[in-house]
């Protein structure tokens, strides 16, 4: 009776022990990455359920493509460089609803499957309310270089030049980028001195893109376009110490 009571202990034990350890290599996983194909570890910023899944989807394949390509060739290439990323509107229909936000959820999981394919590790999105760490916390220096996709050999700072021309007038676009660089570098470096990760996605200036805009510079949502392609660099150029 000893040994088989023995025995039972041991078989009990041992599942115990087991199911400890998938718990444990769950929980750890979970904890070193949220996004992926989790839909549901994203930020939910509104909108209808099919506008967003989509989004995220669509979003997710492309920067999963682009990050393959660029392993493969052993780069990395900043995001607005990427036509898909830029544009963001593969897989949008207008009975979806608002195409701006079609094209946040698009850009985010686009950058989330780019860094995945790359080995990069994404910022926390599983509290739903956009405040994620904006680039890679592991760094020696908090304040310089937490963004993993900041490249210092090619940033565009205030040379429009390498920036995306995407049409309208010249003083459009120089007006858009350089309001929107303005604003971004401003808050990159409120960020940087707050020691703390940005979400300027959700920043007022950021979502509305309108800053000096004047009907006289012609097509509004171009305007917003340009605005938010000079905000992202100018935050990313505030928060590195720019």
């Amino acid at each position: 009776m000893k040994l088989k009571y023995k025995n039972y202990t041991a078989i009990i034990s041992g599942f115990i022990f087991l199911v400890g350890l998938i718990a444990c290599t769950a929980g750890n996983a979970d904890a070193q990455y949220r996004g992926g194909r989790n839909w549901d570890g994203y930020p939910n910023w509104g909108g209808s359920y099919e506008l967003r899944q989509t989004a995220l989807n669509e979003g997710y394949n492309e920067g999963t493509k682009a990050g393959q390509n660029d392993r493969g060739r052993n780069r990395q290439t900043n995001m607005n460089d990427f036509n898909a990323y830029r544009e963001a509107s593969k897989g949008y229909s207008s009975r979806y609803g608002d195409r701006e936000l079609y094209r946040r959820y698009f850009q985010l999981a686009f950058q989330n499957g780019y860094n995945t394919e790359l080995g990069i590790q994404n910022g926390n999105y599983g509290n739903g309310n956009g405040n994620y760490a904006y680039g890679n916390n592991n760094t020696r220096d908090p304040y310089r270089n937490n963004n993993t996709n900041y490249d210092r050999n090619n940033r565009r700072g205030r040379n429009w030049n390498m920036y995306g021309t995407y049409g309208g007038s010249y003083q459009l676009r120089q007006t858009a980028l350089n309001a929107g660089y303005n604003e971004g570098i401003k808050e990159g470096r409120k960020d940087r001195n707050r020691r703390r990760g940005g979400d300027f996605y959700n920043n007022d200036a950021y979502r509305e893109a309108t800053k000096d805009y004047s009907s006289r510079l012609g097509d509004r949502e171009l305007y917003r376009r340009y605005y938010r392609e000079g905000y992202e660099n100018g935050y990313s150029d505030g928060y590195n110490g720019y």
